[in-house]
């Protein structure tokens, strides 16, 4: 599976809006599925999703964890070629997270994601104005904030 660029996603959530609510139905995600050869039951997608319907920045995250998942498990089968990629990944994830903390406090908060999100193009009026919803879903501790073990398990796709 090839990753699609945002307005690709726009364009996909805009169809699957059948009613034009902003909001993606257990249901039209389900047809989706469906149509690319993923059969699964709306108990089992609920128990992915956590919720009946799905707002654009939900889908794109759903989108993106589908992806990872998918590279994920082409990684697991070359995994006997990678033993240093662990530290390369950790590495990696530290950079990125330097991007996101624009004070360099050591944390990401909601206006640094939107503020790197929107120059990255990633973040629109499509998607909503609030970003705390999106920092939540990874906040283990509540703060608010993410801090850089909370960075990681959003860019490893772990459940919070």
């Amino acid at each position: 599976m090839s990753p699609l660029n945002t307005d690709d996603l726009h364009r996909i959530f805009e169809k699957l809006d059948r009613n034009g609510d902003g909001l993606v139905s257990l249901d039209e995600l389900q047809w989706l599925l469906e149509r690319i050869g993923v059969h699964t039951g709306l108990d089992e997608l609920w128990s992915l999703v956590g919720k009946t319907s799905l707002d654009c920045i939900d889908f794109f995250f759903f989108y993106d964890s589908i992806i990872k998942q998918n590279l994920k498990g082409d990684d697991e089968e070359q995994s006997e070629d990678r033993e240093g990629d662990n530290d390369d990944l950790e590495s990696d994830l530290a950079k990125a997270f330097k991007v996101y903390d624009l004070n360099g406090d050591g944390y990401i908060s909601c206006e640094e994601l939107q503020s790197v999100l929107s120059r990255l193009g990633l973040w629109n009026a499509h998607c909503g104005k609030d970003c705390r919803r999106m920092i939540n879903v990874y906040d283990t501790n509540s703060d608010g904030l993410l801090d850089f073990e909370e960075f990681k398990n959003m860019m490893l796709v772990s459940n919070p």
